[in-house]
């Protein structure tokens, strides 16, 4: 995927957009009504005179029909995130016994979200875009070039990794129900509600999501979302499905999102549904399951089915091998009084994984793909708990002081077809422990430390992760 021209994006979609999103849990207004602005965001009207310029003649209708534009409200928010960690072990864990003993450091810029809001309240209007950078390195985009013999071309254009994580237009009908299009996030796991660095305790999103799944998985297609009695929210989708040339042993299907290249495919949907119940006080807890193809999206139609009386005017013509993904989890989140706490439980199954394996073991090097096996089922496993001690210590309540612990559990190749080794490597344990301290839910700081175990814990050297991180989220 190309990087968008940031500037001249940005610049763009505050002129263009009609309707930009309050946050989607924020209650429909009146048209009298005035939004509340929010600590840390800014909340900016239509401004009477935004098109003055374009029309000289100084018609008094012209002037008369600016006045009876409805007010649009913007926001600009966002959240960053700078990570500082020591690991005492080599980055190679492929050897015998796992990683080598290592004494190292690396600093990041893990990411810097930027976000544009706002909406016609009275006409039930939202929209935003989310833009996000990653660790301020560089990046690259593929492309297929079928006049070189249809070999991968990748092509280094821009100095640090952007990437367009969110936008969408949203109507509501109501209060209790809405439709939107465009980029979001698959409502599936608790990186899809739960994303922001203040929404969890560890200086890292869970590993075990993110190790068998992409992180923060963002599609294009659409939602509907229908808030019922009793707490319950309910929130349907139809997206692009993902690419299974990257498939692989190590991370499932994680790096199948469609980021390499500047077209999401979409022959292959995916269907997604979700609840969710907050009916008691501080809770949240529900599930989530995902079921679509993953055939169709590779980047070329390679994996078809093989028949005697083939038409080479069709690119098919006996059909692709169906390789389907399955994804079911539940989910629990707890913010009451000084307890805070996550919690997940995903199974994943992709049909006929070995069809996949078999032709991506053949695909071209130029693809950056890892080509490895990969197994029909993957389970993660996690949850965190956290307690705060900011009033015994004398603390006001825009404090929080949180001594925490983790569990994560990652297994990417779980209870693999009889004919594919089940590498023991890939089946990872990280304990954690440390503090997170919040301020006005603004301010960060975090530290931790993490003890990962690879399958027997008597073949593999332990690895140890110091981190520390900072930032913000408003």
């Amino acid at each position: 995927m190309r990087s968008p021209r940031l500037a001249p994006a940005l610049l763009c979609a505050a002129a263009v957009l009609g309707a930009f999103p309050a946050r989607a849990e924020e209650p429909e207004r009146k048209p009298e009504e005035k939004a509340p602005a929010e600590p840390g965001r800014v909340l900016a009207p239509y401004p009477a005179k935004a098109h003055e310029g374009w029309d000289n003649d100084g018609d008094e209708d012209d002037e008369d029909e600016k006045k009876k534009r409805p007010p649009l409200h913007l926001r600009f928010g966002g959240y960053g995130d700078l990570q500082f960690a020591y690991f005492n072990y080599g980055e190679n864990q492929n050897r015998e016994g796992g990683s080598q003993k290592d004494s190292r450091l690396a600093f990041d810029t893990t990411r810097l979200v930027l976000e544009l809001e706002g909406g016609l309240p009275q006409y039930g209007l939202e929209a935003e875009i989310e833009i996000e950078f990653e660790h301020g390195g560089t990046g690259s985009a593929t492309e297929l070039e079928y006049e070189e013999f249809g070999e991968y071309e990748q092509e280094v254009e821009k100095g640090g990794e952007a990437l367009v994580e969110e936008f969408y237009l949203k109507k509501n009908f109501g209060e209790h129900f809405s439709v939107q299009a465009g980029r979001f996030y698959v409502a599936v796991g608790t990186l899809s509600a739960w994303y922001r660095p203040t929404d969890y305790l560890g200086t890292l999103r869970d590993e075990a999501e993110t190790l068998i799944i992409p992180n923060t998985w963002d599609e294009m297609g659409v939602q509907a979302q229908a808030k019922l009695e009793g707490g319950l929210t309910l929130t349907a989708q139809v997206v692009n499905g993902l690419d299974s040339t990257a498939f692989s042993s190590q991370h499932w299907v994680a790096l199948g999102h469609q980021h390499r290249f500047e077209l999401n495919r979409a022959t292959d949907l995916a269907a997604v549904l979700r609840a969710d119940v907050s009916r008691f006080e501080g809770f949240v807890f529900g599930g989530s399951a995902y079921y679509g193809d993953t055939t169709r999206n590779r980047p070329k139609p390679d994996l078809v089915k093989a028949c005697e009386e083939a038409n080479d005017r069709e690119v098919a013509p006996c059909g692709y091998v169906s390789a389907p993904l399955l994804l079911l989890d539940a989910h629990l989140s707890v913010d009451r009084g000084p307890w805070r706490a996550k919690a997940m439980a995903m199974w994943g199954y992709l049909q006929n994984a070995d069809d996949i394996s078999a032709r991506n073991a053949r695909l071209s090097t130029l693809l950056n793909v890892l080509r490895t096996p990969v197994a029909e089922h993957a389970l993660a496993i996690w949850g965190e708990l956290g307690f705060n001690i900011a009033p015994s210590l004398g603390l006001g309540s825009d404090h929080r002081l949180e001594p925490f612990v983790r569990f994560d559990y990652a297994d990417s190749m779980f209870h693999p077809r009889t004919e594919l080794f089940d590498n023991p490597r890939f089946t990872r344990s990280i304990y954690t422990v440390g503090t997170s301290y919040t301020l006005a839910r603004v301010a960060f700081a975090k530290l931790d430390f993490s003890h990962r175990r690879l399958g027997d814990s008597s073949r593999f050297r332990p690895e140890n992760t110091v981190r520390v991180s900072t930032g913000f989220d408003y």
